[in-house]
């Protein structure tokens, strides 16, 4: 929760400019970014793990791509969704169990003010003991 309010945040302050009123006003904009933007623990929208499909912006239903050609009948394609929806979610945490990310002040290395402050995902390879592990590159 406090990873998702941080960039709920982040996002707010990136909208705008050296005032700092009218938060309120861009908060709606902050929030569908965060939830349509596929989180890197788990490669899924929150959006689409709490109703199942993803979201498409109403400009791209009039553009014929492949994803707007392929739905027929949305009464059935909702359904299948929400039938996958249940094993989507548990894989999302089975994901999130498995990987984990780096502080990079663990590195030691002086990445600069705008450098990420997290880095990764590693997959735990190894526990050295409650506190230490051996991680691993995904590549």
């Amino acid at each position: 929760m406090e990873r998702a309010n941080r960039s709920i945040k982040d996002g707010i302050k990136v909208r705008f400019d050296t005032k700092r009123t009218g938060w309120v006003d861009e908060l709606p904009h902050a929030l569908w970014a965060h939830r349509t933007q596929k989180k890197t623990s788990n490669f899924e929208t929150p959006l689409s793990l709490t109703y199942g499909p993803e979201a498409m912006i109403p400009a791209k239903i009039g553009i014929p791509s492949a994803r707007v050609l392929l739905i027929t009948d949305n009464d059935t394609d909702l359904r299948l969704n929400s039938d996958l929806l249940e094993e989507r979610r548990e894989l999302a945490l089975i994901l999130e169990r498995d990987y984990v990310f780096r502080n990079n002040e663990a590195s030691g290395q002086e990445l600069g003010k705008l450098a990420p402050s997290w880095e990764g995902p590693y997959k735990i390879k190894g526990v050295l003991d409650k506190v230490a592990y051996t991680l691993e590159r995904l590549d």
